[in-house]
């Protein structure tokens, strides 16, 4: 899937010309890189037109059951990577500049989850699709509990990694991925509140990014990767961190921004993404939907109220920019685009979301229990007894 298409005039006879669309696979990206999150995003986006329109032809047509096995035969694959989550280079999805977000970032994780329950819902059941149903629901089983297991930060779990063995070498092993405890930073020690948490950016052998990205966090939420308690928590945590994660525009695209050595070693020294501008802590006015979809499926309409008066106040007067810098979002960015379509679409998404919640509904997921009773986890010779899934799957109201 092409991460965005030109519009070329073709001349033809008699001075007449054809407009046609050029389609960019990377070839002409910033620093010739391939997209991964939009084929991800093509299958999403195609769930939700048939569940807001009733038109399911289109998705039942074969070319379009081509496109999604197609999508889905690529993210399947077997590689040489961190089994369940998908591996890809850095600036292959919405940061699409260099930002240390290569390997496993969440923002891939949570968008191939919600591809994979997407695309059960839509696949044509015949004898050529079971076995790809069936590895969809191994993925989506294995992936859900890798993420919820392992991703997942709150303060009780920043003090058992604070309190981590390393070198451990055994299936019994508590600290799979061997993690330093140094590598927590002094900022989070102090920012994580008492009620909340989420999920870290990315997780690598020896390595967790500790940043708190936002869509990837939000997408959690509106999928169901993560358990009703983690919604639940993603959401207090914004409460609680409003100042740092919305400040004067929503919503901060990640948090906190790489400075001083971490900016030049990790960005390359990208002048645009300097300390708290465009992807390096800026704020994004786009995020604002998924956070509202987020909000109402958490029943917090309140947070999506408050952000959107927020928007409301400048978007227009400021002629709707892609992005806002400094840490609170105070200003328009330096090099921000304006009549910015996402922007727009993102508030009035946000506003005709909030007048009929119902209609939201059919946008997010819930939690997937027939997923519970097929985990996969294989914590049963494990040191870790709990099952995060097992977990979720106490809290069914009977």
């Amino acid at each position: 899937m092409p991460a965005s298409f030109k519009v070329r005039a073709v001349p033809l006879d008699d001075n007449k010309f054809e407009e046609v669309l050029d389609p960019d696979f990377g070839e002409s990206a910033i620093g010739r890189v391939a997209p991964v999150d939009s084929g991800l995003w093509w299958i999403i986006l195609l769930r939700a037109y048939g569940k807001l329109t009733g038109d399911y032809a289109l998705q039942e047509r074969v070319d379009v059951q081509t496109g999604i096995k197609l999508i889905l035969k690529l993210c399947l694959t077997d590689g040489f990577d961190m089994f369940p989550s998908l591996l890809v280079t850095d600036g292959s999805c919405m940061i699409d500049r260099r930002m240390g977000i290569h390997g496993h970032p969440l923002e891939i994780q949570a968008l191939f989850y919600s591809a994979l329950r997407c695309s059960r819902e839509m696949i044509v059941l015949n004898d050529g699709s079971k076995n790809l149903v069936k590895a969809i629901n191994n993925r989506l089983s294995a992936l859900s509990f890798h993420i919820r297991e392992y991703y997942w930060v709150d303060m009780n779990k920043i003090n058992e990694i604070y309190r981590y063995k390393t070198e451990e070498y055994s299936t019994e092993a508590t600290n799979k991925f061997n993690i330093y405890p140094e590598q927590i930073p002094s900022w989070l020690m102090d920012w994580i509140p008492e009620e909340g948490g989420y999920m870290i950016g990315n997780l690598q052998p020896a390595h967790m990014d500790f940043r708190f990205f936002t869509l990837g966090n939000l997408w959690s939420v509106v999928s169901s990767l993560g358990t009703p308690k983690h919604n639940e928590a993603i959401l207090n945590l914004i409460e609680a961190k409003w100042d740092d994660l919305v400040g004067n525009m929503p919503l901060k695209i990640c948090y906190p921004a790489l400075e001083c050595e971490d900016w030049r070693i990790i960005t390359g020294s990208d002048p645009k993404n300097t300390p708290w501008s465009y992807h390096n802590g800026g704020s994004w006015p786009t995020l604002l939907w998924q956070f509202t979809l987020a909000c109402i499926k958490m029943d917090r309409v309140e947070l999506a109220q408050k952000a959107i008066a927020l928007a409301e106040k400048r978007l227009q007067v400021d002629h709707w920019p892609e992005y806002y810098d400094t840490r609170t979002g105070k200003f328009i960015g330096k090099q921000s685009r304006l009549y910015q379509t996402w922007t727009v679409a993102g508030f009035l998404t946000s506003k005709i979301l909030l007048e009929n919640t119902q209609r939201a509904s059919l946008l997010f997921w819930d939690e997937d229990y027939e997923l519970l009773e097929f985990c996969v986890c294989g914590l049963k010779k494990s040191g870790r007894k709990r099952c995060s899934r097992g977990a979720a799957k106490s809290q069914i109201l009977v």
